[in-house]
């Protein structure tokens, strides 16, 4: 058995069999996969089935791999395309429609759902609230520390669309938590 334990972010080596490579891909990226599934998908069930979806393709294809980008950046390609799957999936629309319904019940009132949560949870219910193209790109930028250039490959547009799309993702975050701030007064 190969020990990973010093350094999980660094790249699998060929001397991995396609299991020890999946179960280092999995301690590495697992975590990254489902966070990125669950800004698309706002629910962690089906953010953790993606993830598992995500990691079944990956094992899947693992002998096409072909080292033009990093690993993690291939898990988060496949990830963000799965996502987008559901996202145009008919099920997935009938179960968010169930689901804003009762999220309608469980909360009352504005200030159960602000003393419930802290800043840092107030931010992220923000991102997640923005539209995908703006919420994808500052996931990827802010939180999984990839370039412009690295967002614009992995998403297939103009390094210049995601400056636009951080800057307009920027500036709704800026008037929602300004309108949390105000409202918290």
């Amino acid at each position: 058995m190969i020990n990973l334990a010093d350094d999980s972010k660094a790249e699998p080596q060929d001397i991995f069999d396609r299991e020890e490579k999946l179960k280092w891909l999995m301690k590495a990226y697992g975590n990254d996969v489902i966070r990125i599934a669950y800004t698309y998908l706002k629910q962690k069930q089906l953010a953790e089935d993606v993830a598992q979806d995500v990691f079944i393709k990956c094992y899947e294809k693992m002998d096409t791999f072909k080292h033009q980008s990093s690993y993690k950046t291939w898990l988060i390609r496949i990830t963000v395309n799965r996502c987008k799957d559901v996202l145009k999936s008919w099920s997935f629309k009938n179960v968010l429609i169930t689901d804003f319904f009762k999220s309608k019940l469980t909360y009352s009132t504005l200030e159960q759902q602000y003393f419930s949560s802290d800043e840092n949870e107030i931010t992220s219910q923000q991102i997640i609230a923005l539209p995908v193209k703006l919420r994808e790109v500052i996931i990827l930028f802010y939180y999984q520390d990839f370039s412009i250039e690295e967002i614009a490959e992995l998403l297939l547009i103009n390094p210049n669309t995601v400056k636009t799309r951080l800057h307009r993702g920027r500036l709704k975050l800026k008037e929602s938590l300004g309108a949390w701030s105000f409202h918290a007064e």
